[in-house]
C-alpha cells in the first residue's frame, strides 16, 4: 500500500486474529465467508481428557489398525526427545520421528520427506506443523497440554487431520481438567463444541470475544476492553467510523438518540427453529434485525433470508418489520410505544424539541383520532385502520410525524 495506493490487497485465513476480524466487522475492511468444504470432507471428533497412557496409546494403534498416520503435539522442544522416547516405549508398534524448528534444514526437511512418504508413523513435533501441511493419511492428532494453546493455534493444528475423505480424530490432552483457568476451559470447550465443517469464522468470533479485539491504532492483536465492555466499545467505533466516511463524502450525520425505545406490539416476532435451525445463525440474525437503519437495510436482509432458508413465516415478518417501526420510533425520539385494542400509544421523550402548539394544533384537527392524556401519552385511534402487522402501525406513525412536521427527530 505504501508502495502503490492503488493495490488491492486480499487476505486468506482460515481464523483471523481478533484485530483483523474485528476491523472487518467494523467495516473498515471487506469480509467474504467462504464456509463451503472441499468434497466428501468429513467432521473432526474431537475429545477434550485428561493425561493418560492408555489413551494416547489406544489412538495411535486405532490409527495404525486402518494403516495412518499420527501427529503428536508436544510444544517443548527441551522435552520432545524425550516424550519421543516415551512414546517408544508405550507403543513399540509404531515407527516414531521427531520434528521441531530449531532442528538443522536438512535433518527436518528428512524427517518430513520421511512421514509425508509413510516411512513415520508417528510425527512428535511441535507447532511448526500447524500451517503448510496437506497430508491426506494422517487422520488423528494427539495435542498434549492443550490448555496451553491459543483457540485458533489448535483450530489450526486440528485442521492438519481430516484432509481427505476419511474420518480423522483430534485428542486434546491436559494435566488436570479441575485445574484448568476459565479462558483455558471456555477454548476447549468452544472446540469441541464447533465440530461442524466450515466453522473457521464462528470460532474467530469465539476468539475475539475471549482474548479481546485488540488495538486498533498499535501493534497489539489482541486484548480485553474492560473499562467499557467488548459491546460498547464496538458501538462507539462503529459510530465513529459512520460519522468520519460522511463527513469524508460531503454528508450531515443525523444526530442519533441517546435513549432506547420500548414496544409492546403484541405480534408474534421469533424465528422459529424450524425455519432456521441453527441456534448461532438465530442469535447473528438478531443481532442484525437489531442493528437495522432503514427500509433498504431490512429488504437486504429479507433477501438474504429467502434465498438462503425460503420464504419468511409471519413471525419472522413481524419481527422484521417490527424492527423497521422500531427504528422510526428511534429518529423520532419516542421513548414508549405500545398497541393495544385498536389504540397507538406513544410517549415521546422529555428532551425531544417537539412543538407543542403545533401538535395540539394537529390534535385538535384530527376529528377524534389523537388524544393527549394528562401523563403526555398520544393516543391514536386505529379503529378505522386494518392493522394486521407493524407495518401498518410504521404507515399510521410516518402519518404522524409529517403532520406536526417532523420535527421530532431533532434532539435539545
Amino acid at each position: 500500500k505504501q508502495i502503490r495506493r492503488e493495490v488491492d490487497v486480499l487476505t486468506l485465513t482460515a481464523t483471523p486474529i481478533p484485530r483483523t476480524l474485528h476491523m472487518s466487522l467494523l467495516g473498515i475492511r471487506d469480509l467474504s465467508v467462504i464456509e463451503t468444504p472441499p468434497t466428501d470432507r468429513q467432521v473432526i471428533r474431537t475429545y477434550v481428557s485428561p493425561y493418560e497412557d492408555s489413551i494416547v496409546r489406544e489412538a495411535i494403534l486405532r490409527e495404525l489398525g486402518r494403516e495412518g498416520q499420527v501427529f503428536y503435539i508436544h510444544n517443548r522442544v527441551s522435552s520432545i526427545f524425550a516424550v519421543a522416547e516415551e512414546l517408544r516405549q508405550l507403543v513399540p508398534e509404531a515407527r516414531i520421528g521427531v520434528g521441531h524448528g530449531q532442528m538443522r534444514e536438512r535433518e527436518l526437511s528428512q524427517v518430513m520427506h520421511q512421514f509425508v512418504t509413510g516411512a513415520i508413523d508417528v510425527l512428535v513435533s511441535t507447532t511448526i506443523v500447524e500451517s503448510g501441511l496437506d497430508i491426506p493419511n494422517a487422520n488423528t492428532i494427539i495435542i498434549r497440554r492443550a490448555d496451553a494453546f491459543g483457540l485458533a493455534e489448535l483450530y489450526q493444528l486440528r485442521g492438519r487431520v481430516g484432509r481427505s475423505s476419511r474420518r480423522a480424530y483430534a485428542y486434546l490432552l491436559v494435566a488436570d481438567p479441575a485445574k484448568l483457568g476459565s479462558n483455558a476451559r471456555r477454548r476447549l470447550e468452544v472446540l469441541q463444541a464447533l465440530d461442524d465443517l466450515g466453522v473457521g469464522f464462528r470460532l474467530a468470533l469465539q476468539d475475539m470475544e475471549i482474548r479481546g479485539a485488540g488495538n486498533l491504532l498499535g501493534k497489539d492483536q489482541s486484548g480485553q476492553i474492560n473499562l467499557v465492555g467488548f459491546e460498547l466499545y464496538s458501538k462507539i467505533l462503529k459510530d465513529a467510523i459512520l460519522e468520519l466516511r460522511l463527513r469524508e463524502e460531503g454528508g450531515a450525520r443525523p444526530a442519533a438518540p441517546l435513549w432506547e425505545t420500548e414496544m409492546q406490539l403484541g405480534f408474534p416476532t421469533h424465528v422459529p427453529p424450524t425455519y432456521m435451525p441453527d441456534v448461532a445463525d438465530r442469535l447473528l440474525l438478531y443481532q442484525r434485525l437489531v442493528e437495522l437503519q432503514d427500509e433498504a437495510e431490512a429488504q437486504t436482509l429479507v433477501e438474504d433470508l429467502e434465498d438462503r432458508y425460503g420464504n419468511l413465516p409471519r413471525d419472522v415478518v413481524c419481527l422484521v418489520e417490527g424492527m423497521i417501526f422500531r427504528s422510526e420510533l428511534r429518529r423520532a425520539g419516542i421513548q414508549l410505544a405500545q398497541y393495544r385494542d385498536s389504540q397507538l400509544r406513544i410517549r415521546f421523550h422529555p428532551d425531544v424539541s417537539l412543538s407543542r402548539q403545533r401538535l395540539l394544533a394537529v390534535i385538535a384537527g384530527s376529528k377524534g383520532r389523537y388524544r393527549l392524556t394528562p401523563n403526555e401519552m398520544l393516543l391514536i385511534d386505529l379503529s378505522s385502520v386494518k392493522v394486521n402487522s407493524p407495518r401498518d402501525l410504521t404507515v399510521s406513525l410516518r402519518a404522524l410525524l409529517l403532520s406536526i412536521g417532523d420535527s421530532t427527530a431533532r434532539t435539545l
